[in-house]
């Protein structure tokens, strides 16, 4: 596999960590460079991981996977993101200014939810015969560098227009799942 290719892959699979790391930013009150390294870590890791566990899984899981990865990635998104417009609309506002999207169980269901796809990934680049080490390596750190600049554009948006950011936030997170099940399913 070339190094083109792999950058294109990896590419590919952090636009969606990019996107949710906007969405994150976007209601975020600060971000510190702790809050930066704990959320592009984890994306990193999970889209790092990711494609290890479907290389590993090899052919007689890559049906059953390849089946319902898009409703996976769907409902947790659309599941978070309808949260955060819930939350928007009728949510106590000391409670929302507290909760924080890159700590607890939503920074482990973000995680999965952008790098679902990265599963298909492992199993293709098994078929092909090619060693998961170095593409998981560079795929790992390219979501991680997306996620991390990301995160501060988003921030930087949402100080510009705002608390309604929150509900935008909500759309692209749903936005995303429904990209994702269209892409699937087409």
């Amino acid at each position: 596999m070339s190094v083109l290719t792999l950058l294109g892959i990896a590419v590919g699979l952090a636009m969606d960590a990019f996107a949710v790391s906007i969405g994150i930013g976007l209601n975020a009150e600060h971000v510190s460079r702790r809050t930066t390294v704990r959320l592009a870590w984890h994306f990193g890791l999970f889209q790092a991981l990711m494609p290890v566990i479907g290389w590993l899984a090899g052919l007689s899981v890559a049906r059953w996977i390849s089946g319902v990865d898009h409703w996976i990635a769907f409902g947790l998104l659309a599941a978070i993101g309808g949260h955060m417009i819930y939350e928007a609309i009728w949510g106590d506002e000391e409670a929302r200014a507290a909760k924080d999207a890159t700590r607890g169980a939503s920074l482990v269901v973000l995680s999965v939810a952008t790098s679902i796809d990265a599963l298909a990934v492992g199993l293709s680049l098994a078929l092909l015969g090619v060693e998961i080490w170095y593409p998981a390596l560079v795929i790992g750190i390219v979501a991680f560098v997306f996620t991390a600049v990301g995160l501060h554009l988003g921030r930087r948006f949402g100080a510009l227009f705002g608390k309604r950011m929150e509900i935008v936030g909500g759309l692209i997170l749903i936005g995303i799942g429904v990209k994702i099940l269209i892409d699937h399913l087409s």
